[in-house]
């Protein structure tokens, strides 16, 4: 199970990426395509056309790691764009690996308090 740490941001290239892509290829794409830094530490997920496949890119201390899962059956549910990035919280990757839909569902906001000294 790929679990990220808190406080990592994850990013989804929202168009489809050429599955055949490895740690290169997927680098170039997070630089380029997403105008983001791969060597940030943060997680960059991509998907094929058919929604079936998910990689994740991320730079670890002394080099790149790339997850990867695919689904014999199902599909990812996917956020619909052509193109571009979005950035979803730790705890909504794990729900689309699961196979929830992250656009309909919404857990408890986050609050913050501070003292009134």
């Amino acid at each position: 199970m790929f679990t990220p740490a808190a406080g990592i941001r994850v990013y989804l290239a929202l168009g489809k990426t050429d599955m055949r892509k490895s740690i290169n290829g997927l680098s170039i794409e997070v630089e380029s395509s997403l105008s983001l830094d791969p060597f940030s530490g943060h997680l960059f997920v991509f998907t094929n056309r058919r929604r079936n496949i998910l990689k994740i890119l991320y730079w670890d201390r002394n080099g790149f790691c790339l997850w990867q899962k695919r689904l014999e059956k199902h599909r990812f549910r996917w956020p619909h764009s052509p193109d571009g990035v979005a950035e979803i919280e730790g705890r909504k990757l794990l729900w689309l690996l699961e196979g929830l839909d992250i656009r309909q569902i919404e857990g408890h906001g986050s609050l913050k308090y501070a003292t009134l000294i």
